[in-house]
């Protein structure tokens, strides 16, 4: 169980990464929620059900520069059982202009999973971040 879960976390960053909208469909649920807290600008969201979170991922992806990857380590289950899972995860995201390489932030997710029909599918997520990430 433990390695499914964090294939649907890894699945998740690929999928945010490379918006991929099929694959962010299917590992999040109908009613899944996001919830940020940005250093020096509070609690952001929650962002609630797949239909606003898509929308938020394709606004996100309209205004980025560069190619933003979402490095996920340390990932961890916390707690589980057949149908449901809390796995934590820290971020680095970081931007290839093709000029420079940085590192834009860093933070930490909770991931709250639900087993589906389908699989594994992200219901929570929240992500903390370290620092403000640079426009």
């Amino acid at each position: 169980m433990i390695a499914e879960l964090q294939q649907a976390v890894a699945t998740y960053a690929h999928a945010l990464d490379e918006l991929d909208v099929p694959a962010l469909e299917a590992i999040l649920t109908e009613d899944t929620t996001w919830t940020f807290t940005v250093p020096g600008q509070g609690v952001l969201g929650p962002v609630t059900g797949r239909t606003a979170v898509l929308a938020f991922v394709r606004e996100g992806h309209a205004a980025q520069t560069g190619k933003v990857r979402h490095h996920l380590s340390n990932v961890v289950v916390k707690t589980s059982n057949p149908d449901n899972a809390q796995v934590r995860a820290y971020l680095m995201q970081t931007r290839n202009t093709g000029e420079t390489v940085q590192v834009i932030s860093t933070g930490a997710y909770t991931f709250e999973l639900r087993r589906s029909a389908t699989g594994w599918q992200i219901a929570d997520l929240t992500l903390a971040l370290d620092n403000l990430p640079l426009p």
